[in-house]
């Protein structure tokens, strides 16, 4: 079992079950998945770049990510309908828990400057939506084997509509939320 999937069932639901007042264990706020994607936006050499990121989130996630493609031609854009415009992998089960002990732990801290993540950074649903500038912050990317350096996307979706619920429970499982302005 995941290390960060065992401290939410031992430390992190029982301490939001009693602060909310929560008496049914099943409506304790959970992290359901992570959705991960990395737009494209090279002109040429497309092709190539998809099949990089491919690989790359391969070594991130340990699962294949889906190409997104465009859903209509937009001249100005230079697209084309069925053009791939990025990919996209959504994380559920033990390879979510992975991914997020992995972010929390490891990649969160290589990044430059670090001064903690966005408190503001959550949707309507409870979810929070977190943009990372460097791929290589993440210990497995070869830095020789990447053709740029690009950005993603990571969305943690959770089963809660209140987002303070939400973030105290990522709160609790270490995400280092930058320090309250004064």
């Amino acid at each position: 079992m995941n290390r960060l999937k065992q401290k939410y069932q031992q430390e992190v639901a029982p301490v939001l079950k009693k602060e909310f007042h929560i008496e049914n264990l099943f409506a304790v706020p959970k992290v359901e998945k992570i959705v991960i994607n990395m737009g494209i936006t090279d002109q040429q050499n497309r092709e190539k770049a998809i099949e990089n990121v491919v690989e790359q989130f391969k070594v991130i996630t340990g699962l294949k990510p889906n190409i997104t493609r465009a859903r209509k031609s937009i001249a100005s854009f230079k697209t084309r309908t069925g053009d791939p415009l990025g990919v996209m992998v959504t994380l559920r089960g033990e390879y979510m828990w992975e991914f997020l002990d992995k972010l929390i732990s490891l990649a969160l801290p290589r990044v430059k400057d670090f001064q903690g993540v966005s408190r503001t950074a959550f949707d309507a649903n409870g979810n929070y939506n977190l943009g990372i500038e460097e791929q290589i912050v993440f210990p497995e990317i070869n830095y020789d084997q990447i053709e740029s350096v690009r950005g993603l996307q990571a969305t943690i979706v959770t089963t809660t509509k209140d987002s303070k619920m939400a973030f105290r429970m990522l709160e609790l499982l270490g995400m280092p939320f930058a320090k309250e302005k004064k």
